[in-house]
């Protein structure tokens, strides 16, 4: 099978992206390694100049736009971090970009946004309302669409984080990367498949936001009517096509997690690490609890895919962690 990102790809993007962006840090936690009973790895992509791991394919991508598509401009959908990573690498290259975020989204990431020199919108109620409204955006103003997953660049671009890992861990047992859509996961199988093949590469979603989860465990297209996930990163309603296609040729197992467990994840990630982890990037720890006699004295590494947590939830996460440590 053929698919639409390869190894090769991933290598090609490497020099792009290794540009403008330096190798975020891998870390084995102590304290997380005997909370989980496994040797426990965070891969810290929070260490992004935008706090997040999409920026990798954000840099990849902008950067190989041609003249045309540059003075067009581009035009994204995200809850946030897509969103920051598209915005981060037009400004670098001086490339006119437009964000489309749900209402309500984070404010922190919006700000953020904004910060960093693109036009921002707000529509719709949530990610998938938002995509549907810039679809028809892009079609009266035209402009570079990028869809947050069907875009062999990005996918590449993220693909980087992984091929750090194995460069510092090259025979690690299990990766567990953040599911919103899929390039995240998707770039992580394509490495792991190719360097160590054992590996298993796990995607993590919500409990309340499982339809790619669903789609991939059924092989049919699951849309869901709500994905009210407070992990921003998580709430999508629909699988992306590309990203499905990889990840029914390559990853291994989902896993789901509770709203309540991602908080306390991310209670442990900043007891132990002094890290913040937003909602999505504390999946990968609440999995590995969630399923921690599964990971027993394996090389498990985390992806702790972004660090912009609303802190409006930072005393829901506190509480929860607090009382956690009572019981």
């Amino acid at each position: 099978m053929t698919l639409p990102v390869s190894y090769d790809d991933v290598l090609a993007a490497l020099p792009r992206v290794h540009a403008l962006l330096k190798r975020t840090p891998l870390f084995e936690w102590p304290g997380l390694s005997k909370l989980l009973g496994c040797s426990f790895y965070l891969k810290h992509e929070n260490h992004q100049p935008v706090g997040a791991f999409k920026v990798r394919g954000g840099v990849n991508f902008v950067s190989t736009l041609n003249s045309f598509e540059r003075a067009a401009g581009i035009i994204g959908v995200s809850t946030g971090n897509q969103g920051q990573s598209l915005a981060y690498a037009s400004r670098h290259f001086q490339v006119p970009c437009t964000i489309v975020v749900p209402e309500k989204a984070n404010p922190d990431k919006c700000r953020a946004i904004r910060n960093l020199g693109a036009e921002l919108i707000e529509q719709g109620r949530d990610f998938d309302e938002a995509k549907q409204f810039v679809e028809a955006l892009v079609t009266k103003r035209g402009g570079r669409y990028v869809h947050s997953a069907n875009e062999p660049l990005l996918i590449a671009g993220v693909g980087t984080m992984a091929w750090e890992i194995f460069e510092e861990l090259p025979q690690p047992d299990v990766i567990l990367v953040p599911i919103g859509l899929g390039s995240g996961v998707c770039g992580t199988c394509i490495v792991a498949k190719h360097r160590y093949p054992k590996t298993q590469v796990i995607g993590v979603q919500s409990e309340v936001a499982p339809a790619v989860a669903e789609s991939w465990r059924t092989n049919t297209r699951v849309t869901t009517p709500t994905a009210n996930s407070w992990a921003e990163g998580f709430a999508t309603r629909a699988p992306a096509e590309m990203t499905m296609e990889i990840m029914q040729a390559l990853m291994d197992d989902v896993i789901l997690v509770g709203e309540d467990e991602l908080r306390l994840a991310a209670y442990w990630m900043l007891k132990h690490t002094h890290n913040l982890a937003e909602g999505a990037g504390a999946g990968a720890l609440a999995a590995a609890f969630k399923r921690r006699d599964r990971f027993a004295g394996k090389r498990v590494v985390g992806i702790l895919s972004g660090g912009n947590l609303d802190l409006s939830e930072l005393p829901r996460v506190l509480d929860i962690g607090m009382k956690s440590e009572e019981d």
